[in-house]
């Protein structure tokens, strides 16, 4: 019976005896808790795991452009292509006051510097940027690695949205894109343009100077149809453009400069007094003279049997012929 018990016993505890009820080992001494370490071990590995799944996120979010980070402005460069002319000092001066009163609410969007290791570069944002520098605080920034068509089409298609860029400065833009071997695909994404569009635009800016281009300036005001009268005007006006340059007025705004540029070349100079000829002769014939006068011009022509000999008297009394001439003069205005 003792034996059946034992076996009843046995068989109804299926759980092995705990640690502390075995019989240890020579030298050995058992802890009295094995459960602590192991559950100490499993959560430091949780921790550890939450942590790298928590860094490659952050890595993910920066890589897909998803996280705003703050950057110290003395490490963002410009883009490698400019899209506009030049920040208004007026603009500037008012988004400085907004940042300060509210913060900088828009993220700009850079790219890790493809030259610079440690720096970035904007693909949109310049106002921001320039504004934030001139605060003196960090900028709030979104980084992506983007190529280079990408970031030329981040970059317009945000100015297109954001900084209403004028006409010419758009035109501008395209033709540096192409001189920079740009594919027009990626212009047209860039500047949201079609094709014909595009073509229109660049054929502006290539029958300009691009010296008077930048002279006159932005021109806000100024659309697509004005720009392109001027451009087809220009080389026809055959006019001399050291001396338009220096007659635009730096004092006016871009606007008033167009149109000093756009009159000058639609001013065309009074033309010169075409010259008329009259012709005397007497009775007998004997002498024939032409006379031809134009604006600061005559000329005396004598021919004839006795033409040469009365140019010989006429030139024997010049003075007296010319007193009688300012006497006429003097009799016809009464001065």
């Amino acid at each position: 019976m003792a034996r059946k018990n034992l076996i009843e016993i046995s068989s109804a505890d299926e759980s092995p005896n705990p640690v502390s009820a075995v019989r240890p080992l020579s030298g050995f001494v058992a802890p009295a808790t094995r459960s602590a370490p192991i559950g100490g071990i499993t959560k430091t590995l949780g921790h550890i795991t939450q942590r790298v799944e928590r860094a490659q996120d952050i890595e993910k979010q920066l890589a897909e452009g998803q996280m705003i980070v703050e950057l110290d402005p003395t490490l963002v460069d410009g883009s490698f292509i400019s899209d506009r002319f030049a920040i208004d000092p007026v603009d500037l001066a008012d988004l400085v006051g907004q940042i300060r009163e509210h913060g900088q609410q828009v993220p700009i969007l850079v790219r890790p510097h493809p030259k610079s290791n440690g720096r970035y570069q904007v693909a949109y944002g310049h106002r921001r940027l320039a504004a934030i520098k001139e605060i003196g605080i960090k900028v709030r920034a979104v980084i992506r690695e983007l190529s280079d068509d990408q970031l030329v089409v981040s970059q317009g298609q945000e100015n297109n949205t954001r900084t209403n860029l004028s006409y010419i400065e758009r035109a501008v833009f395209a033709v540096r894109l192409e001189d920079l071997s740009f594919s027009r695909d990626v212009i047209m994404a860039a500047l949201n343009v079609d094709k014909a569009a595009l073509s229109k635009m660049i054929s502006v800016v290539r029958q300009m100077p691009m010296g008077l281009i930048h002279a006159i300036g932005a021109a806000p005001e100024v659309g697509r149809r004005r720009w392109m009268e001027f451009a087809e005007k220009l080389p026809m006006a055959k006019i001399d453009i050291s001396a338009l340059l220096e007659s635009l007025s730096a004092d006016n705004s871009s606007d008033q400069r167009f149109q000093e540029a756009f009159d000058a070349i639609n001013t065309r100079p009074a033309k010169a007094m075409e010259a008329q000829a009259r012709s005397w002769a007497p009775m007998d014939k004997s002498v024939s003279v032409t006379v031809k006068t134009g604006e600061k011009k005559a000329t005396v022509s004598l021919g004839s049997a006795n033409g040469p000999r009365f140019a010989e008297y006429i030139a024997g009394r010049l003075d007296e012929l010319y007193e009688g001439f300012l006497k006429s003069t003097t009799e016809t205005t009464g001065d």
